[in-house]
């Protein structure tokens, strides 16, 4: 329980508020931190006794002359859950340190006690990802999925909807606090799945059985997205799957995948049953759009002007009156322009066919 890495933390920490020597012992006598480095490892007899008799332990100079390893001083046993773990030592005159003692003793057993449920945290949170990972892997699930998942009481029987959350760059990497915050932040029922996955994703298995509106999953999302924004100044945005069945959970979660896609673009949240044109250019490779811009755009390429003006013509629903004013051009200038492109890409904006592989085209060179 009292490991020397917390042992250290501890008396760095006391240090802090004190500059009298500190000792952290284990309830066998060994020295396992200390502010004086020459003691590290030594038998401390007064602090073994404490630990026995579970109580404080006044070492005066008399005494040090019959207890081996020891410094006139203070000894306090440290509790956790109601045993001993180790002991905490304060050296110097007796009369001075005494009055610090309980505080110190509390706080020692506050870190403790942080430590010990940051490590269940960690503990939970891998085995979380561990199991959702392999359950989205398997259609149908196997006999230690099921155990694992009576032993994190969660329900495989459900419909449920996938979720992906990815975090936007922090300046620091997220603490254990932080994380922990994050997950226990989620406005979720009891039958909703969350964990974190990698130190960057976030997936939610929504308990979709009883119709979960998109609107009001959206909301949820959106003062999640909102609290991470404003707690931490991380931007992040989600990728939304379809309500499936238990077979089905990951068809969602590549539904989801595929929104996240779209929604790593625009930073919002993207349900993939919004999808109509993304659902075919999402499954594209990037080398096969970038074939595409290059038979398509490739003349254009370095015509900024040109490649400009067919952007903005897209972002005005083919409004040739409307391109020219928000371009600040004549319209004759508009028309110059688009006759240019025809020439150099053979492609005609004027004709359905060719404005829909332009089109694309703009579509994967904004990516």
């Amino acid at each position: 329980m009292l490991q020397p890495e917390l042992a250290e933390k501890i008396v760095r920490e006391v240090q802090k508020l004190m500059t009298e020597e500190i000792i952290v012992v284990n309830t066998d006598g060994i020295i396992m931190a200390s502010t004086n480095r020459d003691r590290l490892g030594t038998f401390h007899e007064g602090a073994l006794i404490t630990s026995q008799q579970k109580k404080k332990l006044i070492i005066s100079e008399k005494e040090t002359l019959q207890l081996k390893g020891v410094k006139a001083g203070i000894n306090l046993p440290i509790f956790f859950q109601h045993e001993v773990i180790g002991v905490i030592g304060i050296t110097g005159d007796p009369e001075s340190v005494t009055p610090f003692g309980e505080i110190i003793r509390k706080m020692t057993e506050l870190l403790i006690s942080e430590n010990y449920f940051g490590e269940q945290f960690e503990y939970h949170s891998r085995a979380m990802e561990t199991f959702v990972l392999e359950w989205l892997q398997n259609k149908e699930p196997s006999p230690s999925l099921l155990e694992r998942a009576r032993a994190l009481t969660i329900n495989l029987d459900l419909h449920r909807t996938a979720v992906i959350i990815e975090l936007g760059q922090s300046k620091f990497p997220l603490s254990r606090d932080v994380w922990s915050t994050i997950l226990n932040s989620f406005s979720q029922n009891k039958n909703d799945v969350i964990t974190r996955s990698g130190n960057e994703r976030i997936i939610v298995l929504i308990d979709c059985s009883d119709s979960v509106q998109p609107t009001s999953l959206k909301t949820r999302l959106e003062h999640f997205l909102q609290y991470i924004n404003h707690s931490f100044g991380i931007t992040s945005y989600a990728g939304v799957g379809q309500c499936a069945p238990p077979s089905g959970l990951h068809l969602s979660y590549a539904q989801a995948e595929r929104a996240l896609k779209i929604a790593r673009r625009t930073r919002n949240i993207v349900f993939d049953e919004e999808l109509v044109l993304e659902m075919i250019t999402s499954e594209l490779t990037p080398e096969v759009k970038s074939e595409y811009i290059q038979r398509t755009l490739g003349p254009l390429l370095k015509e900024k002007d040109l490649l400009e003006t067919l952007s903005e013509l897209f972002k005005q629903n083919h409004s040739l009156k409307n391109t020219a004013h928000s371009l600040h051009i004549h319209i004759n200038t508009l028309h110059y322009r688009l006759k240019k492109i025809e020439e150099l890409t053979r492609l005609n904006p004027n004709t359905i066919h060719d404005l829909f592989c332009l089109y694309l085209a703009v579509l994967f060179l904004d990516e």
